[in-house]
């Protein structure tokens, strides 16, 4: 076991105690506008950090190895072999108010891979204190790594495989998969040796085909017969197009519209003419065909474009794979020199859930210089995924007629949308002083990190986000269970939000790679929340948003600060598009001194000028937008409320702001990190 004697000894202290005196620094500075009582609240987050700061004094100690047993004692020379069970045994500690835990409660975790058989559930009961905090850290200079994944062995040469193309014959490898807790697993993403695969599909490149119609009323959407043909392993001809895939109903047929992806599993196809007539399983053929936005394009000047994924046709490259479900086998054409000694697939959706309540709230847990990696999202294979905005999918979703609610009679509310929420990594309800530091996120199929609701006083601090399919971060409601989300959101409890969230010095790159639709950080509606020198490339759509509702009627959102942030290379497949945007009244909120720039252009956008640097959408309103660098003054205000302030913002701001943004310099060392 690593000798940890000298690590123990106070060292933390200084870290903590350092970023509370600059977030309260900033405070201070930030605004006259800010009221007191956001500087009491932080101060409040000062004393509890400073409280933290004694965990390594006297905390009780637990230790966790991969070599581990569970019935040992969790010391370090006798250690657990699972989080579950340390968490346990600090669970009965604190049960019994052991006189140990005086000082916090510390979890130590050696290094390693620790494969979970389920979630970790976080649980009102494992609750810390200010003064006896409970803390899942790693032991110095090394990285446990909580993985939802399972390995793949035993390869070999494909022989004779129905439907595989015949450029793929002699290079494709194939694998019997495990069983895991019993059954065969089923997955939506692959790693090799830490580097995501493909999931097999029609275009290997940016070079999109377009759809030819799209008929609303029997949800039939055409797109070009010549192109599917090319794919079908048998020659055939009318209404037997389908007999020409191994299996066609497996087939999933992605839709770019506008400002999100649809994620359709075709039900039939049919040729007529010199187009294949899709229909789409429900529940999706149902909300693609009523939902009002965004929809497909069908203009001649601008049709909407498509891939398709998930059958053995599609298969034609290295770095592509396909799972054959019922046969439990895994197709995989390696990468040049690649070896397959690494081939992990995702069975699990999340890893670590904390469940609170408003009266019970988890309180008091830290991890740090945890990974949480290899996590897949199942939704939309077994139901589509039909998004709004943000990658929160619909549920329903159609026009009224004639227009307006109770609420809003006169207005003319016509556009109706329930929605659903993709699943993170990492979920977080009913929370308080909860803190990541140090910590990676990668390799994951949902969202990264999710503070849902009820939380409070949060943060997450100097941690990776990287290779992940939808939001890095998501956080706050972004609309109450059932309630129509146009409709502003003003709990009566005011527990129920998330507030005074902080998300300082984090690095999120190559996120929302499975969903186009998703964002680096997605914030709802949020109160408080500080957005501060984060570094935020290589996404899909948006870098930063916050907001939701496209209201202008008052709401639970205010005192919101977006600042020092640096948001490059955004918007790599999706436009109606900004590197920071805003919704609804949001008083005594500030965009500030951050640096936007480098937007990709991807050919198949439906409008290539409809991009900006920052976006004021609709009932954006008491915003101060400030101080912001960008190449050029190239920003949108949709449809904005009142009290809005832009000033000083474009390419004439100073030296002095531009080189500040970003990552901190003690924390640009997360550029060198990897899984």
């Amino acid at each position: 076991m690593k000798d940890v004697s000298k690590e123990r000894q106070g060292q933390g202290t200084d870290y903590e105690t350092y970023q509370s005196v600059l977030m309260l620094r900033e405070d201070c500075r930030i605004s006259s506008n800010v009221e007191i009582g956001a500087l009491l609240r932080h101060l409040l987050l000062l004393c509890c950090l400073m409280a933290l700061c004694t965990v390594h004094l006297q905390a009780a100690e637990i230790w966790v190895s991969t070599s581990g047993k569970d019935a040992n004692p969790g010391t370090e020379m006798q250690p657990k072999a699972t989080l579950k069970a340390a968490l346990r045994q600090a669970r009965e500690l604190r049960r019994l108010n052991d006189a140990s835990i005086k000082g916090g409660i510390v979890i130590w975790m050696q290094g390693g891979t620790y494969e979970l058989t389920e979630p970790i559930l976080l649980r009102p009961e494992d609750s810390g204190t200010a003064e006896s905090p409970t803390t899942v850290k790693a032991v110095n200079g090394e990285w446990p790594v909580l993985s939802g994944g399972r390995k793949v062995t035993g390869w070999k040469k494909t022989e004779a495989v129905p439907g595989l193309p015949v450029v793929a014959a002699k290079n494709v490898m194939v694998a019997d998969l495990p069983l895991v807790n019993g059954v065969l697993p089923e997955f939506r993403q692959l790693w090799v040796n830490g580097r995501k695969a493909v999931r097999a599909r029609d275009v290997n490149n940016d070079q999109l085909p377009r759809i030819t119609s799209w008929d609303k009323k029997t949800g039939t959407l055409g797109v070009p017969a010549a192109w599917f043909r090319r794919f079908a392993s048998t020659k055939v001809s009318g209404a037997s197009l389908e007999h020409g895939f191994q299996k066609p109903q497996s087939i999933e047929l992605v839709l770019h519209q506008m400002w999100a992806i649809s994620n359709l599993r075709i039900r039939t196809l049919q040729e007529k003419d010199s187009v294949v007539l899709l229909n789409f399983q429900q529940p999706e053929a149902r909300i693609q065909a009523e939902r009002p936005w965004p929809s497909p394009m069908t203009a001649d000047s601008v049709r909407s474009p498509f891939y398709m994924t998930n059958a053995i046709e599609f298969l034609d490259e290295p770095g592509e794979w396909y799972l054959d479900a019922e046969a439990g086998k895994l197709y995989y054409w390696p990468r040049k020199e690649e070896n397959l000694q690494q081939v992990v697939f995702p069975f699990l959706e999340n890893l670590v859930t904390a469940a609170g309540t408003l009266d019970a709230p988890v309180a008091y847990v830290r991890f740090d210089g945890i990974s949480f990696a290899h996590t897949t999202w199942m939704r939309p294979s077994l139901l589509g995924h039909v998004p709004l905005q943000a990658g929160m999918y619909l549920l329903d979703g159609y026009k009224l007629r004639p227009p307006g609610t109770p609420e809003n009679p006169n207005k003319g509310l016509d556009n109706q949308a329930f929605l659903g929420r993709p699943m993170a990594a990492v979920s977080y309800t009913g929370v308080n002083n909860t803190a990541f530091l140090n910590c990676r996120f990668v390799h994951l199929g949902g969202s990264g990190l999710d503070y849902v609701e009820a939380t409070f006083m949060d943060l997450v601090q100097d941690c990776l986000f990287e290779d992940i399919g939808s939001n890095g971060i998501q956080c706050g409601r972004f609309s109450a269970p059932g309630m129509e989300t146009h409709l502003p959101y003003n709990p009566v409890d005011e527990r129920e939000l998330c507030s005074n969230l902080t998300l300082r010095n984090n690095l999120i790159h190559n996120v929302t790679n499975d969903d186009w639709g998703t964002e680096g950080i997605a914030a709802g509606y949020v109160r408080g929340i500080r957005i501060e020198h984060n570094e935020i490339s290589e996404v899909s759509y948006m870098g930063i948003t916050v907001g939701w509702g496209w209201q202008k009627a008052n709401n639970c959102m205010r005192e919101n600060l977006v600042k020092g942030n640096y948001i490059h290379h955004f918007a790599k497949h999706m436009y109606d598009v900004a590197g920071i945007y805003t919704l609804s009244v949001q008083p005594k909120s500030q965009v500030i001194e951050n640096v936007v720039d480098s937007i990709y252009h991807p050919a198949y956008v439906h409008d290539p000028n409809h991009w900006f640097y920052l976006y004021t959408d609709e009932g954006s309103s008491f915003i101060t937008v400030k101080n912001n660098w960008c190449p050029s003054e190239k920003f949108l205000k949709n449809a904005n409320g009142p009290g809005n302030t832009w000033e000083n913002n474009g390419p004439m701001v100073s030296d002095s702001i531009r080189s500040l943004a970003g990552l901190e310099p003690e924390y640009r060392i997360l550029k060198t990190m990897k899984l």
